[in-house]
């Protein structure tokens, strides 16, 4: 009671500054509220980044809230537009303000999920009754693993040799490291369909296949060159599907010449909340390892997945698409070069390769 008014901080809609919802749209106070909701757990996810990582560690949100149907979950991290509404209560991002808040509360469970050494910090300063994930080596300050549930995947990133073994998917690996079985659970995503985005210059006689050409400039031995994608959006135009370009600004000028080649639908770049919403208007993805393959695999779309550098066990499309690489050993694992020399594995993935991934995932009605 304050100044004899009751008021329940510990109900999941109390937001402690301002008004709580309930209150703004019904006037409803918390003495005889209808809708109070008692927190019963407690719950921060560290996840900071980058992007690709914070979307595809969504699968752990249906989870939680299966086992813990009561609870308030926040998570913490650098990218907060990236994260879902409605299934996490607070999206806090990292920062002096948030950090400070953070180290004066308690939580009944901790999952630290990065080795930065900034989010074992976090871990470490930061109240709860169980813990999991890394923690900072109260010695060596390097990333630890806090408990034997993430030995498996705190070894498979330090060691080359241990991760090209390992068979577990990430997300498999992410659960069993927070002390579930992982069932298959999607991502949580917003397609941001609400926004009435304007996609009338979109083909709509075919089947829409959205093709990344980018990969980001840390690897870059994932690119495939301007004749590879021509032959392939050749190859898909003569079968009847529609292929479409995408990317962000370090793909435009890319696009804009593979456009011109081939008359392949190529709309511009856009804001992430937007391109999202585009690649969702596809009936499938071609990309490689990059951001749009989880957004692809979160959008639950056919994903034709080139990959030269990683261990493919990583990735799970959840039955929808296929893995293709190229017809020759690559020796460039987690490499921005060939260890071999010349233009890298890439090029020895066929378009006819790709394409017949597309045609087995993709059907033309």
């Amino acid at each position: 009671m304050l100044n004899g008014i009751t008021v329940h901080p510990d109900c999941r809609h109390f937001r402690g500054d301002i008004p709580c919802r309930p209150n703004k749209e019904h006037g409803y106070q918390c003495a005889g509220c209808p809708v109070y909701a008692p927190i019963q757990q407690r719950i921060l996810i560290i996840k900071l980044g980058a992007i690709g990582d914070v979307i595809r560690t969504t699968p752990l949100l249906r989870r939680l809230r299966q086992e813990y149907p009561n609870s308030k979950i926040t998570w913490l991290t650098l990218t907060p537009a990236i994260l879902p509404q409605g299934q996490i209560d607070e999206v806090l991002k990292l920062d002096l303000p948030s950090v400070l808040h953070l180290q004066q509360r308690e939580f009944d469970l901790l999952f630290n999920l990065d080795k930065d050494k900034e989010a074992c910090a976090m871990l470490d300063s930061i109240r709860a009754t169980q813990k999991f994930g890394y923690q900072l080596h109260p010695r060596h300050g390097v990333a630890w693993p806090v408990g034997e549930l993430a030995n498996h995947k705190y070894l498979t990133g330090v060691f080359d040799e241990l991760s090209q073994q390992n068979q577990k998917p990430y997300v498999q690996e992410i659960f069993e490291l927070c002390g579930y079985e992982f069932r298959g659970e999607e991502y949580v995503f917003d397609t941001h369909e609400d926004q009435g985005y304007d996609w009338s210059q979109l083909p709509t006689s075919h089947p829409r296949i959205g093709l990344n050409t980018g990969c980001g400039d840390r690897w870059t031995t994932r690119l495939w060159s301007d004749e590879k994608w021509i032959t392939l959006i050749g190859q898909l135009q003569q079968a009847g599907y529609a292929p479409v370009l995408l990317g962000g600004a370090a793909e435009d000028e890319r696009n804009q010449r593979l456009h011109a080649a081939t008359g392949a639908a190529y709309l511009g770049t856009f804001p992430l909340p937007q391109f999202i919403n585009l690649m969702h208007q596809m009936d499938g993805i071609v990309t490689q390892v990059t951001m749009a393959m989880h957004i692809s695999i979160a959008l639950r779309k056919p994903t034709i997945l080139m990959n030269n550098i990683f261990n493919p066990y990583e990735f799970d499309l959840y039955g929808r698409g296929q893995i293709v690489q190229p017809n020759k050993q690559c020796v460039c694992f987690y490499r921005g070069t060939c260890k071999l020399g010349g233009p890298g594995c890439m090029e020895e993935l066929p378009a006819e390769k790709v394409f017949e991934a597309v045609r087995a995932s993709v059907a033309i009605s």
